[in-house]
């Protein structure tokens, strides 16, 4: 009788995939450049991007619109099993779509950024989306990034990048980002908010944010897009030298 866990078995079916492309897994807290280097080097590479913290992010957006607290964890469990979550890829770029609504821009609000905690730390919830994040990369040919990649969603990822970066040179990303948005806030109030969220993140009880111990560490404070791509490129060239060119 098996008595193998689901990482176990997770293991046994990525070592018989032989033939399948390489499944990447990007993780690092907020502000360390992951989402637009996963999407850039996923068009590299002709791979799919999923952005696993839009899953959170859009459930949040939901539970938020219907005025239920995401701390009511039974009711944000009920939610998560019978709401449907896509990443579309389109010309205009990826789309994030909630029960077949596009709510891509809505997702970033600070409103949703400051409520997700509770959601993201939600086991039962994490469960859920971490089956639905397997079945989309089970496959290979993906670039996923995230919190808990490595470490919970895919532990014998081909590649493990653990990206960081000051917390004040992520907190004036998060600032641009926010006025291109048209929105303005204050850099002093973000870069408490991005600190408050890695405390939040690294001590959670499930998917704790942490390096896998086979990841490759990127320090990005100093780096450009570009440049953080051509490094990931770089070691996915001595691994994979058919793949990258």
């Amino acid at each position: 009788m098996s008595h193998r866990t689901a990482a176990d078995q997770l293991a046994h079916a990525q070592r018989t995939q032989s033939d399948r492309r390489p499944i990447i897994a990007i993780d690092g807290p907020a502000g360390s450049g992951k989402s637009t280097t996963a999407r850039m080097l996923a068009k590299r590479l002709g791979f799919t991007y999923l952005d696993t913290g839009a899953f959170y992010r859009a459930l949040t957006l939901k539970i938020l619109e219907a005025g239920i607290s995401p701390e009511d964890e039974d009711i944000v469990v009920q939610q998560a099993e019978t709401t449907t979550i896509m990443i579309k890829t389109t010309p205009e770029g990826d789309r994030v779509l909630l029960d077949d609504r596009d709510v891509t821009a809505q997702i970033r609000a600070p409103h949703v950024t400051n409520a997700i905690a509770p959601i993201s730390s939600n086991p039962a919830v994490r469960a859920i989306m971490v089956n639905r994040q397997r079945e989309i990369g089970h496959s290979g040919g993906v670039v996923m990034e995230g919190r808990d990649i490595g470490t919970v969603v895919f532990p014998n990822a081909d590649l493990k990048i653990f990206m960081s970066a000051s917390i004040d040179e992520r907190a004036m990303r998060r600032h641009l980002e926010l006025q291109k948005q048209g929105i303005e806030r204050d850099f002093a109030t973000l870069r408490a908010e991005i600190a408050a969220r890695d405390e939040k993140d690294t001590k959670r009880s499930a998917g704790p944010l942490r390096p896998a111990e086979d990841a490759v560490m990127l320090d990005t404070t100093d780096m450009s897009i570009e440049g953080q791509v051509d490094f990931i490129v770089a070691v996915l060239q001595k691994k994979f030298s058919k793949l990258v060119r």
